[in-house]
């Protein structure tokens, strides 16, 4: 399966209510989180990474500016992070054999296991590889084409896990313990001058 086919797609549409301020646009490690997120992707995926985008849309989309790949609106962001993951999914799925989902709050993900997630993909493409971490798995995680239509069936502030858990006996998940880490609240973002965790 050719490498052209995967997608990155990068969730980062929400209201952030417990954050108390648009969370995309908060800085770690000198640069905001939504920027953090999607040059990642693109390392991995270039021009084949989405960025979506809701709450704040214009002043995340330009902090996030120039974009390898491209930027959707969810003007329905308010509707929960389901309806984000479906706008996505929809965006992708006429040219897409996998697409990657990250969020924009995991700042501690790694190219290394991003690469990691796509060579295991690679050599089960039917499969969805995931990340695990804290007793869980989660995103990134990299869906096949079959589980597009499930992925935009998901409502409210619901995330991919109910795909994932329908399908445990065709997940394979690579062990990343830094994905625990994601940011609710400004207490959660490392200090100025400090190292990042």
């Amino acid at each position: 399966m050719s490498v052209n086919s995967l997608y990155a797609v990068v969730l980062a549409a929400g209201e952030a209510s417990r954050f108390g301020s648009t969370k995309q646009l908060a800085d770690f490690a000198g640069e905001p989180l939504a920027a953090r997120a999607i040059r990642t992707a693109e390392i991995v995926c270039g021009s084949r990474s989405l960025l979506v985008t809701g709450n704040d849309w214009y002043k995340v989309s330009a902090a996030c500016e120039p974009l390898q790949g491209f930027m959707i609106l969810n003007p329905r962001f308010a509707d929960g992070l389901a309806s984000s993951l479906a706008q996505g999914v929809r965006s992708v799925c006429d040219v897409a054999d996998g697409m990657l989902l990250m969020l924009a709050d995991q700042p501690l993900i790694t190219t290394e296991h991003l690469k990691s997630l796509v060579k295991a993909w690679h050599s089960n493409p039917d499969s969805i590889c995931a990340s695990a971490y804290a007793d869980t798995v989660g995103p990134p995680v990299i869906f096949p084409r079959r589980c597009f239509s499930d992925l935009m069936e998901l409502r409210g502030d619901r995330g991919a896990k109910a795909v994932i858990d329908g399908n445990r006996d065709k997940v394979v998940t690579i062990q990343f313990e830094d994905a625990a880490v994601d940011i609710d609240r400004p207490d959660d973002l490392p200090k100025k001058g400090s190292e990042p965790f």
